[in-house]
């Protein structure tokens, strides 16, 4: 029952994004090296810090919602704080409010998750159904929200980078249901690189558009 449930998921979000376009999104590595200099690695790497944090409390959600353990409020409130985190790591190029605003964003998407998570446990169809289109749409709004800030992020590589992440996530989900300890582990380790290259293609982004900031 909850393989055929959350399988769902797997379906609806696969067909929304080509798979040659996860390839490139995974090995893509978008920041020259022979560009980096002190003020962009501090930038570089703690954004991707940050989004290697994503993936495991995420990853942390999973296992502990699906497994309906004690420790899953706490986990879910050290998940949100990662958000917190992230919206504050773009406030000095793009003030409080896009960072509040940024970080208002990614929490929604983290609590959209949170619920998906327990109706897949649960067996919950409707509400399987219902989350999993809102989950997309806080997608597109944040896809939305990063490219009216920057025109050098693309709202065609941003846009299959957030929908690779939430197959991944549901991929993790998928093959803990089914018991799939092998497959479980693999995709989590490919969910923690695809979040670094997100990491990455931000970072980008930011010293394209305020280059004086990284002299």
């Amino acid at each position: 029952m909850k393989k055929a449930i959350i399988s769902f998921i797997f379906v609806f979000l696969f067909s929304m994004v080509n798979t040659a376009s996860f390839a490139g999104a995974e090995v893509r590595d978008p920041v020259d090296p022979s560009c980096l200099n002190a003020k962009v690695i501090n930038l570089k790497y703690p954004m991707q810090k940050l989004w290697v944090e994503h993936a495991w409390w995420t990853r942390s959600l999973i296992v502990s919602t699906l497994s309906d353990l004690k420790d899953k409020d706490a986990v879910l409130a050290r998940l949100l704080k990662n958000q917190e985190d992230i919206g504050t790591i773009i406030k000095p190029y793009y003030g409080e409010e896009a960072g509040n605003k940024f970080t208002a964003l990614i929490k929604e998407h983290i609590l959209i998750a949170g619920k998906i998570f327990d109706a897949a446990r649960r067996g919950d169809q409707p509400n399987i159904d219902k989350f999993n289109k809102e989950w997309v749409r806080n997608a597109d709004e944040i896809v939305a929200f990063l490219t009216s800030a920057n025109p050098n992020w693309s709202k065609k590589v941003l846009t299959e980078m957030f929908y690779t992440h939430l197959k991944l996530t549901t991929d993790e989900v998928l093959d803990r249901l089914n018991g799939d300890w092998v497959g479980d582990i693999r995709t989590a380790d490919t969910n923690e690189t695809h979040l670094i290259h997100m990491g990455d293609i931000l970072t980008e982004g930011i010293v394209k558009q305020f280059p004086e900031k990284f002299k």
